[in-house]
């Protein structure tokens, strides 16, 4: 067992005026199977960056033991798969890269392939293999579920789960993280929390948390009014007590004992209005301590079109015909107010059968009838082709620009974030602007290819609130499994 030790640590990006990290204090056992959570851009991959030491801050880190970050960079995926994952590593621990291999369901064949021709999915199944031949090294693993489907998912998770070594983890799919971790570092809005147990037991405790909070909040809310009312009230009387004791003393008539009275009476009153001030106060200053850390997530709002019949697609015996799908032929019909998922494995199709209903020449096998004069709106899986101001992007795609703005605020986004080229986004980032320009799109049809590779947990709720809420008619693509659970009125395995 060793320790992570970070004390007041700080870190500002050049040219960012907001820090990432402000006087930092953490201590991670390396044993632990820790998931990382938080919002977009809250400094998730920062800190593995920091902890890597591909980013240098102020304070201190120590560390008894070298951390890896993965995914590591592949400079030349043309070359044997084998040679790029032994790299720097001894050629006799090829057995060792075997074996890791076998318990992640690849062959030993992929190993003479060049690294380019295995499908996103084996790839990050090698990667990971490699990644824990070296057993003097920390692992922290960014984000490896956006390129697996839904098997995938869960072997990976029951890959880590099964490990008899700890690793940090950055991860928003909640089921596996679910399936992996013993405990969660979440990064709130007031600063880090650290606790034992998986995601869905730290978010119930955080719910529990923030209702109670809630709660207290509006309690106090009420009993300051209360408060401040009474104050007032003592300070009128007080000073109508005070007046009288002056006018007795400016009139000249001396009344036996009345004047002391008065003067004691004003001075009780005024005590106890400063008392009643002071309650207020520590109210106040209570209720400035409470929903700090309430993740802030405004109702987002959609607009779908109606459709002038129920029946919007019917795909018959379809499939992707592009050498190596491995799709079978599918059937289903999409009528209006259906949320469609396109549920297998990496290569059977569902990005083509997505493409293909959106109009584009894919070569297929059977036939899509889609109804005459849809207006649909597209999010592709890929969002790394963003460049430029995200606002004249937005106006080259039409967009309105008020309500593009609008929901990326409701989405985090911080205002600085404008001004900046979104190639210098994060993933989440770039995703959550092709998102926001859909949900500003009314529609008859919504086509969303995996919509949360890489969005935020709390996002990916909002969004869940949407679907629901609005009812928009879907078809996607979505590896997730808790959001396909919730979302999806239907499914086609394919």
């Amino acid at each position: 067992m060793s320790q992570i030790m970070i004390q007041n640590l700080h870190f500002t990006y050049d040219g960012d005026h907001t820090p990432v990290f402000e006087g930092l204090d953490l201590q991670l056992d390396t044993n632990w199977k820790l998931g990382l959570v938080g919002r977009n851009g809250r400094g998730k991959t920062t800190l593995l960056r920091l902890l890597a030491g591909e980013l240098e801050g102020r304070g201190t880190v120590s560390l008894r033991q070298p951390c890896i970050r993965w995914p590591r960079p592949v400079a030349d995926p043309s070359r044997r798969t084998l040679d790029l994952l032994l790299e720097g590593v001894p050629p006799e621990e090829e057995w060792r890269l075997s074996w890791e291999l076998s318990k992640l369901e690849l062959e030993e064949a992929v190993l003479d392939r060049p690294f380019s021709t295995l499908s996103g999915g084996e790839q990050t199944r090698a990667l990971l293999a490699a990644l824990f031949l070296d057993e003097g090294a920390y692992p922290m693993i960014d984000e490896p579920t956006n390129h697996l489907d839904g098997p995938g998912r869960a072997l990976v998770a029951s890959y880590l789960r099964g490990l008899d070594r700890g690793f940090l983890l950055v991860s928003h799919d909640r089921a596996f993280l679910d399936g992996c971790v013993d405990h969660i570092l979440a990064l709130n809005p007031t600063g880090p929390e650290l606790v034992r147990g998986n995601f869905s037991s730290w978010f119930r405790d955080k719910e529990d948390r923030d209702r109670g909070e809630a709660a207290r909040n509006e309690k106090l809310k009420g009993e300051i009014r209360r408060l401040e009312r009474a104050a007032a009230d003592r300070k009128q009387r007080a000073d109508a007590v005070e007046r009288a004791k002056i006018g007795i003393s400016q009139s000249g008539i001396v009344k036996s004992g009345l004047r002391p009275y008065l003067g004691e009476k004003s001075r009780k009153g005024q005590q106890q209005r400063k008392n009643i001030e002071r309650r207020a106060d520590r109210a106040i200053q209570e209720k400035s301590n409470l929903l700090k850390d309430v993740e802030r997530a405004d109702s987002l709002k959609l607009a779908p079109l109606v459709f002038h019949s129920d029946r919007l697609l019917e795909g018959r015996d379809l499939a992707a015909a592009y050498p190596g799908m491995g799709g079978r032929p599918v059937r289903f019909t999409l009528n209006q107010g259906d949320r469609l998922c396109l549920e297998g494995g990496n290569g059977s199709g569902k990005s083509s059968l997505l493409r293909l209903a959106l109009g584009e020449e894919v070569p297929h096998t059977g036939t899509l009838h889609r109804a005459s004069g849809l207006v649909i709106s597209y999010v592709p899986q890929k969002a790394d082709h963003l460049r430029g101001s995200p606002l004249d992007w937005a106006e080259g795609q039409g967009v309105d620009l008020t309500k593009f703005l609008t929901v990326l605020r409701k989405l985090d986004f911080s205002r600085e974030l404008f001004q900046r080229d979104m190639r210098e986004y994060s993933a989440g980032q770039q995703k959550k602007v092709l998102l926001a320009a859909s949900l500003c799109q009314s529609a008859h049809l919504y086509l969303w290819d995996e919509p949360l590779n890489y969005i935020d947990l709390f996002s990916r709720m909002q969004i869940e609130e949407l679907l629901l809420e609005y009812q928009p008619t879907l078809l996607f693509v979505e590896h997730d499994r808790a959001f396909r659970e919730k979302i999806a009125t239907q499914v086609v395995e394919m």
